[in-house]
């Protein structure tokens, strides 16, 4: 459950610098900077690149598509219960856009530990898990 939480975490640390409403993000840093700093640019771009494709690629394999978008109905029903009962106001869009990271990151997180939930779940190891 640990591992979870801490996939989960790097899933949203990764978005969030990327991009989110503060001005501490890649995508406002690099546009600002980049004609003094382009190689730092590159790099943190590249980087983040190779964190996505870890990601995601883990993602597409464990859960398909179907999968990422049944989680992100799960949270987007949630959201809407919430804001059913009054407990979420959705008027507020620097709001938004962390719930939209929120969402987007426990469809990354879920999608990384996947294949552990599912052996600790069923007891049955995928194909990719098995040593040779």
């Amino acid at each position: 459950m640990i591992g979870l939480f801490f996939r989960w975490v790097f899933a949203f640390g990764l978005l969030a610098l990327t991009y989110n409403p503060t001005d501490w993000n890649f995508v406002r840093w690099s546009m600002t900077h980049y004609e003094t700093h382009l190689s730092v640019a590159v790099l943190m771009g590249l980087l983040l690149t190779i964190g996505y494709i870890i990601y995601l690629r883990a993602t597409v394999r464990s859960i398909g598509g179907f999968g990422m978008f049944l989680v992100l109905a799960v949270v987007a029903a949630l959201l809407w219960v919430l804001y059913d009962f009054g407990l979420l106001e959705l008027d507020n869009p620097t709001l938004n856009v962390w719930l939209g990271i929120l969402a987007l990151s426990i469809v990354l997180g879920i999608g990384l530990s996947w294949s552990h939930v599912r052996r600790a779940l069923s007891g049955q190891a995928d194909m990719d898990d098995v040593d040779e």
